[in-house]
């Protein structure tokens, strides 16, 4: 499954809580947040504009950093 890096504009824990709230809705996703560098990494076979636009709906700014090599 490939793994897709992202920046997420996360500033709390609240922030990191809207993420995986809205990760784990969308399904089918394994996930990692790094809340300090406010970066998301996703396992996912969704593609980079569902991610994306799905980390959006956090009304966070989310942009996408690339694949993530294993």
């Amino acid at each position: 499954m490939p793994k897709h890096e992202f920046f997420v504009d996360m500033t709390c824990e609240g922030c990191s809580n809207a993420v995986t709230r809205v990760l784990q809705k969308l399904g089918g996703v394994q996930f990692d947040i790094d809340l300090p560098n406010k970066k998301v990494c996703i396992d996912s076979e969704h593609n980079v504009d569902t991610l994306l636009e799905t980390l959006k709906k956090t009304g966070k700014s989310a942009s996408y950093i690339g694949e993530k090599s294993a």
